[in-house]
């Protein structure tokens, strides 16, 4: 049964919302966050970005995954797609207050690849149906690639 009651912009805009509320409870549960003396004085990695690249990579990735997810919405099953997509969002909401708040680096570093193996299942699983327009979740993919990479370097050197 495909979800077809809505328009392409009434999906975007709902999971531009969706989306926007994740990045703001994780803002909100990292606490300090990077400007905590826990973090400042971790080992991180060399190519850990500028803290300014984190806000727009996010903002980016968010816009262009709802976009994805609005074009998505309107071909496959829906009940399928909401569970893979609230998946998607309490792993991503999870991290933030994990690794900041709580400093379990470890169950961070296994939540954001699970998060990873879900935008990838995505990516992979709906190329086919979405074709070009599957470019719209590849910096979602990448970035999580890189976040792994960070994690990872905090996990095994700290």
């Amino acid at each position: 049964m495909e979800s077809k009651a809505l328009t392409f912009w009434q999906y975007f805009f709902l999971f531009l919302i969706a989306n926007f509320i994740a990045l703001g409870i994780g803002g909100f549960a990292q606490s300090a966050g990077p400007t905590f003396e826990w973090y400042s004085n971790l080992n991180r990695a060399p190519w850990t970005p500028p803290g300014w690249v984190f806000g727009f990579a996010w903002t980016s990735i968010m816009i262009c995954f709802a976009v994805y997810l609005a074009f998505l919405a309107k071909t496959v099953s829906w009940k399928q797609f909401i569970i893979l997509y609230l998946l998607q969002w309490i792993l991503n909401v999870s991290w933030n207050p994990i690794f900041f708040a709580w400093h379990s680096v470890g169950i961070a570093l296994i939540v954001i690849v699970l998060l990873a193996i879900t935008v990838s299942y995505f990516l992979f699983k709906y190329a086919k149906t979405l074709k070009f327009k599957s470019l719209f979740i590849f910096p979602y993919f990448i970035w999580l690639l890189i976040a792994i990479s960070l994690n990872a370097y905090v996990f095994l050197k700290n």
